[in-house]
């Protein structure tokens, strides 16, 4: 799921990550990732353009605030799993043009099923740009340690639906409560919620806040 974004700078970056101040989320017990544009599960049901490896990367701010959250999840006994961070403007621009392709529909029923493809953009679920692009947004979720399961959150990751808002009253009240301890550990650490995606955070200071990046995750 996406959000319009005014006019900005996009480059094509072909320096090393570490030219531009970018690392990688490394995994570990506490540390998951799924990157699901690395498969066809996804609500297109391919491999998105740009992603060329299973890995996550951020900007060394968001990912050095991200260890704070990292390190206070971990003393509630909770781990975090990234489902996406960084992502390429060519990505964004798959999306695009399968939101343009109206006869594709093979992931609707997992994805979108009250939503009408032909309305994915006027109802904001994709765009033409992506704040994932900027380098310091991620999409998350958390788990338990002890036995390795997802808090359950009430929908799943990039669910196109209204139950998917962060603050939706659609879910249970413990499903509303594990959004809000997610939106909690995340604010302290200086990350700001997407109100329409419960999954969808942002470093508040970040970095590259008008520069939409477009180098290949590999």
């Amino acid at each position: 799921m996406l959000t319009l974004l005014g006019a900005c700078q996009s480059i094509d970056q072909k320096q090393p990550l570490s030219q531009e101040g970018f690392t990688e989320l490394k995994t570990g017990d506490s540390v998951q990732t799924e990157v699901r544009y690395f498969s066809s599960e996804n609500f297109v049901g391919e491999v998105i353009d740009g992603y060329q490896a299973p890995v996550v990367y951020l900007t060394r701010a968001a990912h050095k605030a991200l260890q704070n959250v990292i390190e206070e999840a971990e003393s509630l006994g909770y781990g975090i799993k990234v489902f996406d961070a960084y992502r390429p403007q060519q990505a964004v621009d798959h999306f695009v043009r399968w939101a343009g392709d109206l006869t594709d529909v093979r992931m609707k029923a997992q994805y979108y099923p009250a939503v009408e493809k032909q309305y994915l953009f006027r109802d904001g679920y994709i765009a033409s740009r992506s704040g994932h692009s900027r380098g310091s947004t991620l999409d998350l979720t958390l788990f338990d340690l002890s036995t390795g399961v997802e808090l359950d959150m009430g929908t799943a990751w990039d669910f196109f639906d209204l139950s998917s808002w962060s603050e939706s009253r659609a879910v249970t009240i413990q499903q509303q409560s594990n959004r809000g301890l997610l939106r909690t550990l995340m604010g302290r650490h200086g990350f700001q919620p997407l109100r329409e995606e419960w999954w969808h955070f942002t470093l508040e200071n970040e970095p590259y806040p008008e520069t939409y990046f477009n180098f290949p995750i590999r």
